[in-house]
This record gives C-alpha cells, structure tokens and sequence, in this order.
C-alpha cells in the first residue's frame, strides 16, 4: 500500500502546494522551524537536552558573578 508513496513527481508536487500556501518568502523559515522541531524531539527521546543543561549553566555562572541586588527605601 504504501511501497510508491513517495516518488519524486509526489514529492514535487507537495513543494508546488507548499510555495503555494507558505510563499517562497516563507518556506525557509518554515523548513528550519521544522528541522530544530525534529531536533529538539530528537534530543527529548534521548535524554539529552543540552540547551536545557547549557541555559542551567548560563543562569549559575551570571548568578555568581552578578552583585546583589540593592533595595532602595
């Protein structure tokens, strides 16, 4: 059923609806959205979120470094 699904007149004539729908201005964005969409989801599945662990160690470092906050009355 599924053994022709994706033959390449399939697959040009999705990317024609796409520019259709999207505009050629648009497409670009949309595919690198969907490309860190994938990663992202990719990096869940495995346990390996480094964004996440390099934001933790971003806000720690600024932390420390950073002097108290003054109160002014």
């Amino acid at each position: 059923m599924f053994d022709n699904l994706f033959k390449p007149e399939h697959l040009l004539i999705i990317l024609v609806i796409c520019l259709l729908i999207f505009g050629p201005s648009k497409l670009p964005g949309l595919g690198k959205g969907l490309g860190e969409a994938f990663r992202g989801f990719k990096e869940g599945i495995k346990g390996t979120d480094t964004s996440d662990a390099a934001t933790r160690q971003d806000t720690a470092s600024k932390s420390e470094t950073a002097p108290p906050p003054i109160n002014p009355r």
